[in-house]
């Protein structure tokens, strides 16, 4: 492993190797660190267990991992026939949206940029890929999810002009999406109440009706809801409904769904919504069963995040940790003014 800034040292990262393997090995599991990779939150031990060790055993074992290495607790990670243990750092730094969008230079078109994955690249992630379309973004309070749905959407805003995207947003507690009221972008003033968010849905239904009939699906319109549980509950089938058909329908018109939910469950989604989220961002959840929901997967962890920007990227088969960008109070104004760079549409 490569030496890194701050406490994270050489020394540091061979020392915990090499407690891993003692770990292992006093409970007939050999096996060898090499490697890893260090991010701002987690570093990731690469390790190859000996022929014929089970993986079920070494994961069996994170609370001995765990205590060994000073953790709150590890994840054993698996990629096609690799292994890594992730395990929180000691100093967690926090990863600014403005820093790594300077840093970045340009993103492709209707790209957002979430944060960092766990081997230490930008996550982007590219709406009208086909593998994508829409999103599902949950977990629970202390997650982060408010913040990356916030960084999601300024990301798309900073770097696509009003021509390119629209966005449509829906916040019923009218706390989450706040800071975008005067965002160039936005199609409507934020919606916080069931008649005003049916009435934007109906609209919406309408302009994607009449795209599909002019074959057209530009500029793209984001429709972002937060808080989709509450919205479902208060606003009923009419709500749903909606929200489905734009869900089954809006990819080949340009209309991309991104919904935050904080508890997920299949009572809540509805079956029909939640099997059109092909993208899954997931922070922490209260158990194995909403982790299981969120995912889409079993299996995926997701209950043992860390919290506060900790979470997975499941798409295509494929799950990825990241830790989420965010936005403090000081930059908000740079990134509004940056938006500010066409004039709003009629």
């Amino acid at each position: 492993m490569p030496a890194v800034a701050s406490s994270i040292t050489r020394e540091y990262l061979e020392f915990q190797s090499d407690r891993i393997e003692r770990v292992l090995a006093s409970h007939r599991v050999p096996v060898r660190v090499h490697g890893g990779s260090v991010t701002p939150r987690w570093i990731r031990y690469h390790v190859a267990p000996a022929l014929g060790a089970k993986v079920a055993t070494i994961r069996n074992l994170s609370e001995e991992l765990a205590l060994a290495l000073g953790a709150s607790d590890v994840r054993l990670a698996r990629e096609g026939e690799a292994l890594a243990l992730e395990v929180p750092r000691p100093d967690v730094e926090p990863i600014y949206l403005l820093s790594m969008l300077r840093n970045l230079g340009s993103l492709p078109p209707l790209t957002a940029c979430l944060g960092l994955a766990e081997d230490g690249r930008p996550l982007l992630i590219r709406l009208p890929s086909p593998d994508v379309a829409h999103l599902l973004v949950a977990g629970t309070t202390g997650s982060g999810k408010t913040e990356l749905m916030r960084t999601l959407i300024l990301s798309l805003a900073f770097a696509n002009r009003q021509s390119q995207l629209q966005i449509a947003l829906i916040d019923p507690k009218g706390r989450g999406f706040a800071p975008f009221a005067e965002l160039p972008h936005l199609l409507a003033p934020i919606v916080t109440s069931i008649p005003l968010a049916i009435s934007l849905l109906d609209r919406l239904i309408a302009e994607m009706e009449q795209r599909d009939r002019e074959n057209r699906s530009m500029p793209r319109i984001l429709l972002a809801v937060d808080e989709l549980a509450d919205l479902l509950a208060v606003g009923g089938k009419p709500i749903e409904i909606a929200l489905t058909r734009i869900a089954q329908r809006g990819r080949e018109a340009g209309l991309h769904l991104v919904a935050g939910i904080q508890k997920p469950s299949s009572a809540a989604l509805g079956p029909m919504l939640k099997a059109n989220f092909p993208v899954r961002l997931v922070g922490r959840v209260g158990s194995v069963e909403d982790a299981r929901v969120a995912a889409g997967v079993s299996g995926c962890g997701a209950e043992k995040l860390s919290g506060h920007g900790d979470f997975l990227a499941i798409a295509g088969g494929q799950t990825t940790r990241f830790q989420a960008a965010w936005v403090p109070q000081r930059d908000w104004a740079e990134l509004h003014a940056r938006t500010r760079h066409a004039p709003r549409l009629p």
